[in-house]
């Protein structure tokens, strides 16, 4: 519960630090005669709220680099290596994408990942602790998973959504304060001490059910990640690597940078699932045996 906490109050931060930069800039610009309408509020909202998606996105494969101090596997320097990186190919070239860069870090928890600016520009990493726990056809499902979640463009969705979302949260954040500064507070201009306050809360509301869309959006992408790892590893491997996911004893401790890309992740019941990254492994294994049936 902490780590979902922590999750969501960092978007929150994001989201109020942007809104209290506007906040700023808006009533300054009305200040100098400039009339800030919807469609300035709107241009506001998208290079603030794009923006660092779009950042985030691009420095994605360095940011998860430096997270899990993975390290690329430049020469294969073992069998093990080499296996990995002509699997990655293989799969890679069946699914129509360029050959994502290859990479292990060192974690006792069996995981992987993938990331990446473009399905041309990506990047696949398993941890140590998958290595050692799985068989090697329970690897390959675990890496066609990981490719699928790029052939898909599982990345750049999720963070344009992310994006899309914050942008909505400014700005209609933005509208409803000034409609509430107007109507509650009698401010004529709208930018009272009520439309500060407006939009904060308003910010904190509206960013919470946009985290909420944001998961659920991460959620379907596992089950659709596991179909395509079923379909390059076989349906029976990719239902054993769950299974032995499932059976893992170490927690899923990735960090929160890329934590949403893993195989593994966040999961829960009730209202806790609404703000979960991930489904559960004996969803997920149903809805592949269902598949298959």
């Amino acid at each position: 519960m902490q780590r979902i906490l922590l999750f969501v109050g960092t978007n929150l931060a994001v989201l109020v630090v942007l809104g209290i930069v506007m906040n700023l800039l808006e009533p300054w610009l009305v200040a100098q005669g400039i009339n800030v309408n919807h469609a300035a509020t709107l241009l506001f909202a998208l290079i603030f709220g794009m923006g660092g998606a779009v950042i985030s996105l691009l420095m994605s494969k360095r940011i998860a680099l430096m997270g899990t101090r993975a390290q690329i596997i430049e020469q294969p320097s073992n069998q093990t290596e080499r296996w990995l990186v002509d699997t990655v190919r293989r799969q890679a070239a069946e699914s129509g994408i360029g050959m994502p860069d290859v990479a292990i870090y060192d974690a006792p928890e069996p995981n992987a990942f993938a990331t990446g600016a473009s399905r041309n520009n990506a990047l696949v990493a398993v941890s140590t602790g998958l290595l050692r726990g799985m068989r090697p056809n329970e690897v390959e499902a675990v890496l066609g998973h990981e490719v699928a979640h790029v052939a898909n463009g599982d990345m750049i969705t999720l963070t344009l959504l992310q994006g899309v979302l914050n942008t909505f949260v400014l700005l209609l954040s933005r509208v409803l304060g000034q409609i509430i500064d107007r109507a509650v507070f009698r401010s004529d201009r709208g930018y009272g001490p009520g439309y500060f306050i407006s939009v904060i809360v308003l910010q904190i509301v509206l960013g919470i059910l946009a985290s909420m869309i944001v998961m659920a959006f991460s959620r379907w992408r596992e089950f659709r990640a596991d179909a395509g790892g079923a379909r390059l590893a076989g349906r029976a491997n990719m239902i054993a690597a769950l299974k032995r996911l499932g059976a893992s004893s170490q927690p899923a401790q990735l960090p929160e940078s890329v934590e949403a890309f893993g195989i593994r992740g966040r999961v829960g019941q009730g209202m806790r699932r609404l703000l979960m990254s991930h489904p559960p492994l004996e969803e997920r294994i149903r809805a592949l045996a269902e598949g298959a049936r």
